[in-house]
This record gives structure tokens, sequence and C-alpha cells, in this order.
């Protein structure tokens, strides 16, 4: 187990502010974690547990103490002709896990490629991308109880999943702590690729429709519209894409035309928050030593130097005019801390 205090966490978040914190623990089993909750009430102090950082925002120095988790490792449990189903450990990085999937053929999990964050992560936020929720493939969610480190095992059903949410980010926030997540992947060819442009990409190699092709072509999709956070801080998409009623939506189409949209059943319809933005002529332009990328209106970035405040002053701006403009609230994806 790591300990370490007044630790840069540079290297553990995306955004590339130089942040320090009070202590940092990596623990690399279930039972190391188990050990160190039982003999530290957390209840009691200032803690956070971390992925990879790529959905974080810090504000300044962390004064309390920071956990991550080191547990890897990826388990068959059970395997038939249909499906596959995967224990498969907090620590490991997502894409990774995807990738892996994708080598042995199995499916579903592909459209959520080069997601950046890791496994444990993914199940708290329920991660999603081209129509497609990590909620979709979970079957369990093993964790540890802060409190006591007593394990507790969550069925899919009972995690509350919604768009970008769990139990874990409301009632139960803070009180378990991920050690691995159960997947169902199927072994049978099953596609996902009526959102966004990926069918039209696909169509446009003129490939051959295999597992392979398609997790190449949303990694080419998402590395040509979204900056690499080794050469410029950010945290992938900044904002969630607001769900509205149809008749505000209707409403808005006759102003907007083509104004973009995805159906999420009868009565509602997701906006893409990327599009508003650019509405409002905010891609490319900067805050201070904050911006808007260039190519993705939904990725805000630091420009060099950036303190996590500027992000957040133009985070409130960008806010501030899709409001005054289309009448709609757009929130942060990003955890500030």
């Amino acid at each position: 187990m790591k300990n370490l205090e007044n630790y840069s966490l540079l290297a553990h978040h995306t955004f590339g502010m130089d942040v320090k914190t009070a202590r940092f623990i990596e623990y690399v089993s279930e039972i190391e974690l188990k050990d160190f909750l039982c003999a530290h009430s957390l209840e009691n102090q200032l803690w956070l547990h971390i992925g990879s950082g790529s959905n974080l925002l810090f504000t300044g120095n962390y004064a309390g103490i920071i956990l991550h988790s080191g547990i890897k490792g990826t388990e068959v449990l059970t395997e038939n002709e249909k499906e596959v189903i995967v224990r498969v450990g907090a620590g490991e990085v997502w894409d990774d896990f995807v990738a892996l999937a994708v080598d042995n053929g199995w499916y579903g999990a592909e459209n959520l490629s080069l997601i950046p964050g890791e496994v444990g992560a993914s199940a708290v936020q329920n991660i999603g991308a081209y129509g497609v929720e990590v909620k979709d493939l979970i079957v369990q969610v093993e964790t540890l109880e802060v409190a006591t480190g007593r394990k507790r095992i969550f069925e899919r059903d009972e995690c509350q999943y919604a768009y970008r949410e769990s139990i874990f980010k409301k009632s139960l926030k803070g009180k378990y702590i991920v050690t691995a997540v159960v997947y169902r992947l199927s072994k049978l060819p099953m596609f996902r690729l009526e959102y966004g442009n990926v069918k039209a990409e696909l169509e446009k190699c003129g490939c051959e429709l295999t597992l392979k092709q398609v997790r190449k072509v949303i990694v080419a999709i998402r590395e040509a519209k979204l900056p690499d956070p080794k050469v410029q801080g950010n945290a992938g998409s900044f904002f969630m894409n607001p769900i509205v009623p149809r008749k505000q939506y209707e409403e808005l189409r006759k102003i907007y035309p083509e104004i973009p949209h995805y159906e999420v059943d009868t009565d509602r319809v997701k906006i893409p928050a990327a599009w508003m933005i650019d509405q409002c002529g905010w891609k490319g332009k900067k805050i201070g030593r904050a911006g808007v990328h260039d190519k993705q209106a939904l990725v805000l970035v630091n420009c060099g130097g950036a303190t996590g405040q500027e992000v957040i002053t133009l985070s409130e701006e960008i806010q501030k005019s899709v409001k005054e403009r289309f009448g709609i609230q757009i929130f942060p994806e990003v955890n500030f801390i």
C-alpha cells in the first residue's frame, strides 16, 4: 500500500493543475482497503476516492486523504455460446478492458471505446457514448462499506442508474467504495450504430462490419474531436446533455429548424449541449487561461497555467449564455473539488 504525504496529484487528474493532497493512499487489494477502513474513521475526516481523475476539477490543494484503487485483474466467471460474464478490478483502465473485450470477440462495450477513467468509476458515473451506457452491461457492483469495511454486492437494479447518475452519486455518496464490477457481454454479433456519425464513418471507409472495425472508427472519431489531456489539460465532456420536455424542444425547433436531438421517450428528448454552446459562439474562445476547445464545444481546456477557478468562471459564463438563448440550464458533468 502506498501512503504518501504532501503528494502531487498532477499524474492523477487530467486537467493539468499541479495541486497536492495532504495524504495519498493507494491500495492493491480488497483486504488492504478493508484493513485501512477498519483502522481509520473516514467518516470524521476529509477524504475523496478517485479513479484516473478524468472527471475532476481541483480548485486548489486538497487538505484531506485521497484514496486510489490499484485493484487489477479480469476474470471470466461464466461463459456459454451466447454470452460471457466478466469480473474486473476497479483499478483497471476502462479502455484497456474495452480493448480486451473486442480482442476476445465480446460485444457490447465497443461504443464506449477511449472513454477515459477506470472500471470502478464507470459504475459510479454510468459512463456512456454513442447510444450505449455502461448500465446496459453491468450485472453487479462489488463494494466495501466505508464505515465498517464490510463487503456489499449491489445488483444492477439496486444501483438506480440514470443518465450519468447512480445511487453512488446520490443517497449512498461517500458510503461505499467500488472494488470490482461484473459485466455481461454478448458473444453474438450486435451493434449500435445509429447514434452520432458512427454509421456514416463506417460506410465511408467501406470496411467489413466487425467488432474491431467499430472500435477503430469510434476511437478515430473521439481522437479527431477530443484533445489529448497529456498535451492540453481537459476532462473530456464538461457538460451533460440536457433532457427536456418534448414541448420545449418543439418550440425551439420552430426557431432553430436544424436543432439536433435524440429521442429519450414519448415525452422527452435529449439536446446536445455542444450544439447549443457552439451556437452561442463559444468554440475556440477563452477567458483568462481557460478556454473552449476549437473542435469540440463540449470540452473546456487548460490553455496553460489555468486555475480551477478560471475554468469554473468560464463554465458559468457558458451556462449563462445557453440559458439566455435557449431557456435550457446545462449542468457540469465534471466534479468540482
